[in-house]
């Protein structure tokens, strides 16, 4: 089976699914465009215009990162997924829940002065509440195991580490689990090998350049 999954470099939703298909073990090619320049192809392939997409085969297209990561963890063979139904349905929600996490972080870096970041800093601290409440005690989100959940959340603890020398948003005092939790997911060879080296760089670059608020912090 031929899986080229495609996206741009800085963006955190593509790199959940190449944590999933580096802890499953599969073969698959990675194709990055200029997200604010995309070729004709894209277009015609992507029913919304968005990333990530995964192209089957050089044929079929499967889109939207939670519907893509569920394929592939049917294809592979380490089941990343609760087996108790109930447990399953709540992780799919914490996923979705992911976004909106993701959105404020993005909002954040480009929050024009101290007012609006602080703002927008309530409503993220607010969610990360929710999904401190929301741990265990395991290892990983609510698994001693690598789950999709836990490749969903990798991304945003990955830009919260390297905002953290201007923006100490995820302070251990208050959210225990979520480091403890942040710590072990950055650990992990899948997630360090997840984004090309220029990332880190690539993101800082971004905060800059968007000339929010908290650059000056860089």
């Amino acid at each position: 089976m031929d899986l080229e999954l495609i996206s741009f470099k800085l963006c955190p939703f593509v790199q959940s699914s190449v944590i999933t298909l580096l802890h499953q073990g599969i073969e698959h090619k990675t194709t990055f465009i200029d997200i604010n320049d995309p070729p004709p192809w894209f277009d015609e392939i992507s029913p919304t215009g968005q990333v990530p997409i995964l192209r089957v085969n050089g044929e079929t297209v499967v889109f939207e990162s939670a519907v893509i990561n569920e394929y592939l963890n049917d294809l592979g063979n380490k089941d990343m997924m609760p087996a108790d139904p109930l447990q399953r349905a709540l992780n799919r929600a914490w996923i979705q829940f992911c976004g909106p996490v993701l959105g404020d972080m993005f909002d954040l870096v480009g929050a024009s002065d101290e007012a609006s970041l602080e703002d927008i800093e309530y409503d993220l601290l607010e969610k990360l509440d929710r999904l401190e409440a929301a741990m265990g005690d395991a290892s990983y989100f609510n698994s001693e195991q690598l789950k999709l959940i836990d490749c969903c959340y990798a991304p945003v603890f990955m830009r919260l580490d390297l905002l953290k020398p201007g923006r100490d948003v995820l302070e251990n005092s208050r959210f225990p689990k979520l480091n403890a939790w942040s710590r072990q997911l950055l650990s992990l060879d899948e997630v360090k090998n997840s984004v090309a080296s220029d990332v880190p760089a690539m993101y800082l670059g971004m905060v800059k350049n968007r000339e929010g608020f908290i650059s000056r912090y860089f």
